[in-house]
């Protein structure tokens, strides 16, 4: 009898967030999945929920990230099958205003944070196993006020791209999703508001934000699909990368008229 497939996913704390949809997809088709998260309370939540296994992981730690990899490793007693990384946030800013501090956060948390998992990660991963990032349309389309942001997902990118080749001898496909907004529990302060939400959602051509399970769908389809495709960022964001992003100014404004305590 074939053992299941494993899967380890850094990045899922939040209820309902893409990193947790996503361990639920892998779980629901039959993946034994750990999980890991700066908070592991949530993570554990999570865990009991998919009968999966927990650990906490601060995903700007490369000590943290190889632990949970092994700890992961030893926990399946098998190696990785897939490996996903959903860590990561949006960090604001001009050019000219910016710290350093949160430049370097942003770098942190949005690129070398990946370097560590696929390091760390593709030691541990079986040979003809994948590895998936989630990257931003920041990194492809420049949104005004997310330059740091937006630069540590385009280095991402070429993170992809080099992580593809170097691992290909070993046939493990690195690629990325590539999402704009999405329908997560801490976006929807925005993307709920009926003004603010509707200049967002003007610039999608399918009219609206993904959910976290059509990004969710995104990630399982590149690490479990018998495919052939590595090297790849996969926009799934309604075609907004098609179009200008939304006008930030119009959307601060909107939000300063109607502030986001309100309920939606």
């Amino acid at each position: 009898m074939a053992q299941p497939k494993t899967a380890i996913v850094l990045g899922a704390s939040e209820l309902g967030g893409t990193g947790w949809v996503t361990a639920e997809a892998l779980a629901a088709r039959g993946v034994r999945v750990a999980v890991a998260a700066r908070r592991v309370d949530k993570a554990a939540e999570l865990a009991r929920s998919i009968g999966g296994e927990a650990f906490q992981c601060d995903a700007t730690r490369e000590p943290d990230v190889e632990a949970f990899v092994r700890a992961a490793t030893a926990a399946f007693g098998a190696p990785i099958d897939y490996a996903v990384m959903a860590a990561g946030a949006g960090v604001s800013g001009m050019i000219d205003d910016i710290s350093d501090a949160e430049l370097r956060r942003s770098f942190d948390l949005n690129y070398f944070a990946s370097v560590y998992f696929v390091r760390h990660a593709a030691r541990v991963v079986r040979d003809g196993g994948a590895i998936v990032l989630m990257s931003s349309i920041a990194g492809t389309n420049a949104w005004p006020g997310y330059f740091s942001y937006g630069g540590a997902k385009a280095a991402l990118q070429m993170l992809v791209k080099y992580a593809a080749l170097e691992y290909a001898p070993r046939r493990i496909r690195v690629n990325a999703v590539c999402p704009g907004p999405i329908q997560t529990p801490a976006a929807m302060s925005l993307l709920a508001h009926p003004e603010a939400g509707a200049i967002a959602a003007a610039e999608m051509p399918l009219g609206r934000a993904s959910t976290p399970a059509e990004v969710a769908e995104a990630v399982v389809w590149l690490a479990m699909a018998p495919s052939w495709v590595t090297g790849e960022t996969v926009h799934v964001d309604g075609g907004l990368h098609l179009r200008r992003p939304p006008d930030v100014d119009a959307i601060r404004a909107a939000l300063k008229a109607r502030p986001r305590a309100e309920k939606y």
